[in-house]
């Protein structure tokens, strides 16, 4: 046990291999690159071996890396099989991070049937609205608002999104129409009130200004209470147009840059419970492709 380096290091290794990358081990890790990078240094420094050879924007293993890799993978394996195998029942809690407004609309109107299917199953679920990199805790299923590149190898975009304006069918005309109504977004998203006006052909007048929230959670409730209009996309409104809740007024939508990826946990860290809710989302998602 004295030549056994410390699980920092392995874990810090393991992940750059992986990803080839200091900065996307750095991102998984929630750690700095340079700390990543210090950790496998030391690790070589340690083993005696250069584990990877350094170019600009890039990370290649060396045979001595490549022959280490796979014996640090088994061991994180067994690790976590011994793991789940001593801590029981804790191993049916599954900590989820997932974006406030598709846990709102999308998420807790299905967690019913989730947890018929699979009554062993405990969720633990934080919503962070901005800046989910540095939440506290470390989720084992993430779920996350962003633009692609913003994403690390791993995510999994679950659904091509599509931004159209709506409200509720109670709503006054004047809050139907959106030269008179109130209107609301979420903000920093680029398929915004400005953008889908434009494609059109119209703009705002300049007297007009548009409310803001950080989810679409505020903006979205605002118009099923007949406050106006707001800025939505098909994740979080099919469900509520469909039950009559809410409408569409104009029928022309365009495509978001944005969407909502499945950050799934890496193979050495799953769990019972990560894998069922993992298939669980893939599932509903398959059945859309």
């Amino acid at each position: 046990m004295t030549n056994l380096p410390p699980l920092t290091w392995l874990r810090a290794f393991e992940a750059a291999a992986r990803h080839l990358s200091f900065t996307q081990a750095a991102a998984e890790l929630n750690l700095t690159q340079s700390a990543v990078s210090q950790h496998v240094r030391s690790l070589e420094d340690a083993v005696g071996l250069t584990l990877f050879i350094r170019k600009t924007r890039a990370l290649q293993l060396t045979e001595g890396g490549s022959n280490y890799l796979p014996i640090v993978q088994e061991a994180f394996e067994v690790l976590a099989a011994g793991t789940r195998a001593l801590i029981g029942d804790r191993g049916r809690q599954l900590r989820v991070r997932c974006n406030l407004a598709f846990s709102t609309f999308w998420l807790a109107p299905r967690i019913g049937a989730l947890l018929e299917a699979h009554p062993w199953l405990t969720l633990n679920l934080t919503t962070p609205i901005w800046d989910p990199q540095n939440a506290e805790g470390v989720p084992e299923v993430e779920i996350r608002f962003g633009r692609p590149a913003l994403m690390p190898d791993t995510a999994r975009l679950l659904a091509a999104e599509r931004a159209y304006p709506v409200c509720a069918p109670h709503a006054e005309p004047a809050f139907r129409d959106w030269k008179t109504a109130p209107l609301f977004d979420c903000a920093g998203v680029t398929t915004n009130w400005e953008a889908w006006l434009k494609a059109q052909g119209h703009a705002l007048p300049p007297d007009r200004g548009v409310n803001l929230a950080s989810t679409y959670v505020v903006a979205m409730t605002a118009a099923l209470n007949g406050g106006g209009l707001s800025m939505a996309h098909d994740m979080l409104a099919a469900g509520l147009l469909t039950q009559g809740r809410l409408e569409r007024p104009y029928d022309h939508s365009m495509a978001m840059p944005e969407g909502y990826f499945l950050l799934p946990p890496a193979t050495h860290a799953e769990t019972p419970a990560a894998r069922t809710f993992v298939d669980w989302i893939d599932g509903h998602f398959a059945c859309l492709a």
